[in-house]
């Protein structure tokens, strides 16, 4: 009787997988519609789906809300998500397939930008707030809070997409649409894709450190030249040598690298798991270098700016990114020297040989300030120009590469001297220097740890042989 009782339990087995093999998939969020009337008015928009968002050609409502059984547009469109996968409806437009990601992105430094307040708030303010408040949704109303809402708060994730449309140098926010969807055809509906191009980067990276026009082999610049379409004019560099190969951000930067929630981190160096012994063996034989980070050798150079002014003027008006309308107060911005060179070189706050670039050499002014207030601050950069090792003399010879701007150095009699070249500004220094010898002067960076090179580190590299 045993092995009867075993083929008649193969049997049911083998039935129970006919019928569920057969049985239509479900809907991502419960029973399909009983109907979709949508398709009489956005006909165009049934079609365009990749094939894990193809169930959603019948069923607008999954994503869109509204009712897809009336027939009068006003009954239609009662509750309209117009933009799923903006941020302040992607828990329920996308998370009922993608809870936990949409969680980790509102949790994400491109939404909350805590290292920029942070940093902003610590620069201008003297304090960065409580960890809390530490983000863009939590600003208020102080100096440093005013300049983040008028100038900075576009570039995150919870800003809303408002247009069916993309512009690759202007484009903010959107949540998930920011990135997942590549481009809104006149005849379909978008497609929702992983494969994001580097085009849905650019609007923000292109910005700040200058990431995507680097990579590409573009540098800002304030001299004639080539026009990007926002009006920002560049000259052409060396690329980076991934991007020569063909290369995109997401290479790299895969999902987990760049959506995955923060935590306590506040710097987007801290999150980043991406690190070039991924694909390449490290130099350990190297000895001598052991230290440097791959970027202090093989950036070809690196974006820089050692002159800026702001200025608020409280009788103007301009738009608050926060609360999207037109508020009092405007802040101004000058800026000049800029420089796409060879960067200096500093320590991280592993121990590390760096890239560092001046994150703010800068003057501010606000009317609540008896005077305006003097800042010098330099910062860790992955400048994303990776090529051929800069040449010795270039690091050994050189006193902008200590951090000490340009000028001569010398060390008459063991004893370790240099003379700048420009004119010292307010705090004692040119304005093209982080410190000076014996690190009285600037040092200031960002996060804890980081720091110019110190005078015995500098004459080290000065008294090696070449």
């Amino acid at each position: 009787m045993a092995p009867r009782r075993i083929l008649i339990g193969f049997l049911a087995a083998a039935l129970t997988l006919v019928a569920c093999s057969e049985a239509p998939a479900p809907s991502p969020v419960g029973s399909a519609v009983a109907a979709n009337n949508c398709v009489f008015c956005h006909e165009d928009a049934s079609t365009g789906f990749n094939e894990m968002h193809s169930f959603a050609a019948d069923a607008c409502t999954v994503c869109h809300a509204g009712n897809a059984e009336a027939i009068a547009e006003a009954d239609a469109h009662a509750g309209l998500i117009a933009f799923p996968g903006n941020l302040d409806n992607a828990a329920r437009a996308c998370g009922a397939c993608h809870g936990e990601q949409v969680a980790a992105v509102e949790g994400s430094l491109m939404h909350t930008a805590r290292g920029m307040v942070h940093t902003t708030r610590l620069v201008i303010d003297g304090h960065p707030g409580e960890p809390a408040t530490q983000n863009l949704q939590s600003l208020g109303h102080s100096v440093a809070d005013s300049m983040l809402r008028k100038q900075c708060a576009s570039c995150h994730l919870g800003q809303p997409k408002t247009s069916h449309a993309q512009d690759v140098t202007m484009d903010r926010g959107g949540g998930c649409l920011a990135c997942h969807v590549q481009e809104h055809p006149a005849d379909a509906h978008p497609q929702l894709t992983a494969d994001v191009s580097d085009a849905r980067c650019f609007g923000c990276h292109s910005r700040s450190g200058r990431i995507s026009l680097s990579y590409t082999g573009l540098a800002e610049t304030d001299e004639p030249g080539l026009q990007l379409a926002d009006g920002r004019t560049v000259e052409q560099l060396p690329a980076d040598v991934h991007y020569v190969a063909g290369m995109r951000c997401k290479d790299c930067h895969d999902a987990d690298d760049v959506m995955d929630h923060a935590g306590v981190a506040i710097h987007q160096r801290e999150v980043v798991d991406a690190e070039c012994t991924d694909c390449h063996e490290p130099h350990e034989d190297d000895t001598d270098h052991a230290r440097l980070t791959c970027a202090a050798c093989h950036s070809q150079w690196a974006p820089q700016c050692f002159g800026c002014h702001m200025e608020y003027d409280e009788e103007g008006e301009q738009w608050d990114h926060v609360e999207r309308r037109v508020t009092a107060g405007r802040w101004s911005d000058r800026r000049w020297d800029i420089r796409n060179t060879l960067p200096p070189l500093g320590v991280n706050a592993e121990g590390h040989i760096d890239v560092f670039v001046p994150g703010m050499i800068m003057t501010v002014a606000h009317p609540s300030w008896e005077n305006e207030k003097f800042m010098r601050l330099f910062a860790a950069l992955s400048p994303h120009t990776t090529g051929p090792s800069r040449s010795c003399e270039s690091c050994h010879r050189s006193s902008e590469a200590l951090g000490l701007g340009s000028g001569e150095i010398s060390v008459p009699a063991g004893e370790l001297r240099f003379e700048p070249a420009g004119e010292l500004l307010e705090d004692g220094l040119p304005a093209d220097a982080w410190t000076n010898v014996g690190n009285t002067l600037g040092g200031r960076a960002p996060v804890a740890g980081q720091r110019p090179l110190n005078e015995q580190e500098m004459r080290r590299i000065l008294e090696a042989e070449l």
